[in-house]
């Protein structure tokens, strides 16, 4: 395991990141996105702790647990400056206009350090797997070729999987890195509330199968 500040917070903490693996094929796992989706946080790093103890694919796989780090600290969805991280990259649709605070964009595309790091890491590695844990309604959302990691995962735990999330989302990951950079990104909605355990017993299996099929199309 390689341990690498991944970027710095909006409040110039370093986001610490993980890396396992030393193949040319890259993936990327990312927490606490939204600062308040504890549940994808846990579940990052129960994976996190899993590769630790054992890691065989062919891959070289970069855990972010606290991607949002002052919101995780602070337990609310958006970072320091009150922006919603989803809702800030610098997509083809990006705009200004704030639906609701809680989505708030920013004042202009990529204006958040955090997001910054991101699209500086996708530039520079091009992924060929992005897999975002967030937490809502259960829900897979895959942009892109990742249909085959979706599948898996719903054969294990249920949840549906969709092309939309049922909203708009301008300034969002899965647009920014899948549909306009080709690097597929399921965005993996735990059910919000559920209890660690259940991530561990069920949800982490299940990701960790899925990691196959990104190994064997890569």
């Amino acid at each position: 395991m390689k341990t690498k500040i991944f970027g710095y917070s909006s409040e110039g903490l370093p986001i610490p990141s993980y890396q396992f693996g030393g193949s040319e094929n890259q993936v990327l796992i990312l927490g606490g996105v939204h600062g308040d989706e504890i549940e994808g946080v846990i579940g990052a790093h129960a994976l996190l702790d899993h590769f630790q103890k054992q890691f065989n694919y062919n891959l070289k796989i970069t855990i972010v647990p606290q991607f949002n780090l002052d919101g995780v600290i602070r337990c609310q969805r958006v970072n320091a400056n009150k922006i919603d991280l989803n809702r800030n990259l610098p997509t083809k649709d990006w705009s200004p206009e704030i639906a609701k605070e809680r989505y708030n964009p920013g004042p202009s595309a990529c204006s958040e350090s955090e997001n910054q790091a991101l699209v500086s890491w996708l530039d520079e590695n091009k992924p060929k797997f992005v897999l975002s844990l967030h937490s809502w309604k259960p829900m897979l959302n895959v942009n892109g070729n990742c249909h085959e990691e979706a599948e898996v995962i719903r054969h294990h735990t249920s949840y549906i999987i969709e092309e939309s999330i049922g909203y708009p989302t301008p300034g969002c990951l899965g647009t920014y890195a899948a549909l306009e950079r080709d690097m597929p990104t399921l965005t993996y909605e735990f059910e919000r509330g559920m209890r660690s355990d259940q991530i561990i017993k069920v949800h982490i299996p299940a990701i960790l199968e899925s990691l196959k099929k990104t190994e064997a199309k890569a």
